[in-house]
């Protein structure tokens, strides 16, 4: 059985940590907007048939127009933002028609995100509902490079063991019925995180983490522009 895939790609976020005037979607990376690179690799696979932005209201118009002139056919429909990012995501949901459906929700703020991870993703979702597997989801990570400490009022309490500790990227992908229920479910309890698994996780979901890309960097400060504006420099010359 093959399993329509729909992407959902909050980009409400304002950016404030940029430094920036402009609202993070469309801060310009390598002389697009940024959340267009992640979007036209989207378009890309082929598995993915219909891909749902999530915009705040007063980027909407702005949004249609920068879709329209990169060609974004997939994109029919654009939800609106919520306070959290987890509304956001919510919005999205509720603007999927086919219910049977896979969700792969992917962070509009990780442009460099390469398409084989993206199939890849799928491919292993498919393959769980396919054989009835108990797994409710999947997530892409990498393995923590540096030593993580948690600490309160900054004082350290303890040392965590890193061979366990991932840093947990997007594309995330789960069943559309599942995922649903789940956000159903924690907004109603008022339960509210910034991960789309730790929903499915609060829930006795089960996640399957598989290997993601250290180039898979989330946009937050001027920083990460910057090292973004080297990696596609670096791609581009390769």
């Amino acid at each position: 059985m093959n399993y329509r895939v729909t992407a959902i790609v909050p980009s409400a976020g304002l950016g404030r940590r940029l430094g920036s005037h402009m609202n993070k979607p469309f801060q310009s990376l390598g002389g697009k907007p940024l959340v267009v690179w992640s979007l036209e690799t989207l378009e890309s696979v082929k598995e993915i048939e219909e891909i749902i932005p999530v915009l705040n209201e007063g980027n909407r118009e702005r949004g249609e127009e920068v879709f329209e002139k990169h060609n974004l056919s997939k994109i029919k429909k654009i939800a609106p933002g919520g306070k959290e990012r987890q509304e956001s995501v919510y919005n999205g949901l509720k603007l999927v028609d086919d219910k049977n459906c896979i969700i792969l929700i992917h962070d509009g703020a990780r442009p460099l995100i390469e398409k084989a991870l993206i199939q890849e993703a799928i491919r292993q979702m498919t393959e769980i509902l396919r054989d009835g597997e108990d797994c409710n989801g999947i997530v892409l990570g990498v393995p923590v490079k540096d030593t993580i400490k948690e600490a309160k009022k900054s004082i350290v309490k303890k040392t965590l063991r890193r061979d366990s500790l991932w840093a947990i990227q997007t594309p995330q992908v789960f069943p559309y019925s599942y995922i649903s229920t789940v956000y159903e479910r924690a907004i109603k309890d008022g339960f509210y995180s910034t991960d789309d698994a730790a929903l499915v996780e609060k829930y006795g979901g089960k996640i399957k983490v598989i290997m993601g890309s250290y180039r898979n960097i989330k946009i937050t400060t001027p920083e990460d522009l910057i090292i973004a504006e080297y990696l596609l420099t670096r791609s581009l010359n390769s």
